[in-house]
């Protein structure tokens, strides 16, 4: 009979020693572990403060932009197209102009206008003035905009369609914006990230340039690329309404929302397929663990340890019970990537586990010898 293979001798070697292995001591300059156990209750993580300030952020923005007037307010800008109406002048019938870089147009009669800055009421009397001035009394005009190019904004990152899109009024939210991209697709991590516009720097966007993509950058040459950090709104809370309200913040010119590509969480230890799996939407440790074809029978299903690296890069673990989950008396906890789930072995299980791998493997080994 062939010799046992050098795993299968080593976990014979721990099955009667009755021992298991010890954990990982930390290595020299690495943070200590903050460790929450979920007894009974939902096992979550703590938010920590750049969550907490990304939320007071949202929040004052939130009231701010509920609170502002409706998007017809907002001044014209560069790229914006007008169809300008003064009867009975005939130079001035239907008359298609675009604001330039600068911020003027240019009309007949009339010559330089400056648009950039003005709503289009204003705009609107300041030709009327000047008409009336010049050519004729009272004169009416009409403006009406063809196109805004100064009020887009970009939706990039995971979605189907990513570009700039124009808003069509005041109503229009982060998750319209996001629907004119086309949603987002299934690589998707479950979080966007937003960048929102700085009021007086001419509505542009500020998009990472590692992000943006070609095609927009080529299309859009008014992009600043630069530094930014992003206010994250965590797409995961949705099913408790926790980003909900975030994703109906009204948008303005020059918001830039990104939905950064999923990444993965690492599920290790006592299960049948030990390995990496992309995060989705909604992903929490109970459906990492059947991804990854569920827990074998020496686990300890009641201590499925979740760790993550902080922002300040310290560990924090959290520990689920699976039972308690599957039972309804535990809340699931969700991932989110670079998460490492650590499934452990029961000592209790682990005496019994190892003594039927041992007497199936030799049965199969003793299969495979040829007879003579």
């Amino acid at each position: 009979m062939r010799s046992l293979s050098r795993p299968f001798f080593a976990v014979a070697v721990l099955v009667l020693s009755g021992c298991t292995p010890s954990a990982r001591p930390p290595t020299p300059g690495e943070k200590p572990a903050t460790t929450a156990r979920g007894d009974g209750a939902a096992a979550t993580f703590s938010a920590d403060s750049q969550d907490v300030a990304d939320g007071d952020k949202l929040a004052r923005l939130w009231q701010s932009r509920t609170q502002e007037g409706p998007l017809s307010d907002y001044p014209l800008g560069p790229g914006d197209v007008l169809e300008i109406s003064a009867p009975p002048m005939v130079e001035l019938q239907n008359y298609v102009v675009r604001i330039s870089g600068e911020g003027m147009i240019s009309l007949p009669l009339l010559g330089i206008v400056r648009a950039s800055g003005l709503n289009n009421a204003t705009l609107s009397e300041e030709i009327r003035r000047q008409l009336e001035v010049a050519y004729v009394r009272n004169p009416q005009v009409h403006i009406f905009v063809q196109e805004y190019r100064s009020r887009q904004v970009a939706v990039i990152g995971a979605v189907q369609k990513p570009g700039m899109y124009s808003l069509a009024s005041g109503t229009d939210t982060l998750f319209d914006m996001i629907s004119l991209a086309g949603g987002i697709t299934n690589v998707a991590a479950p979080r966007v990230l937003f960048f929102p516009a700085q009021l007086g720097e001419n509505h542009k966007p500020e998009v990472l340039a590692s992000a943006a993509p070609v095609p927009v950058l080529s299309r859009d040459s008014f992009l600043i690329l630069k530094k930014a950090d992003p206010l994250v709104i965590d797409l995961a809370s949705l099913a408790n309404g926790g980003g909900q309200i975030y994703l109906a913040l009204p948008a303005r010119p020059g918001d830039t929302i990104m939905v950064p590509v999923s990444g993965e969480v690492l599920v290790d230890g006592w299960v049948q397929k030990p390995g990496s799996y992309r995060i989705t939407p909604g992903l929490t440790v109970s459906g990492a663990v059947v991804a990854a074809g569920g827990t074998v029978f020496a686990a300890d299903t009641s201590s499925v340890k979740i760790i993550r690296t902080g922002r300040g890069g310290e560990k924090i673990t959290v520990v689920a019970d699976l039972e308690k989950i599957k039972r309804g008396e535990a809340s699931d906890v969700s991932l989110q990537e670079g998460d490492v789930i650590e499934v452990a072995s029961s000592g209790l299980k682990l005496v019994p586990y190892g003594i039927y791998s041992f007497f199936a493997n030799v049965v199969r080994v003793g299969a495979s010898v040829p007879v003579y």
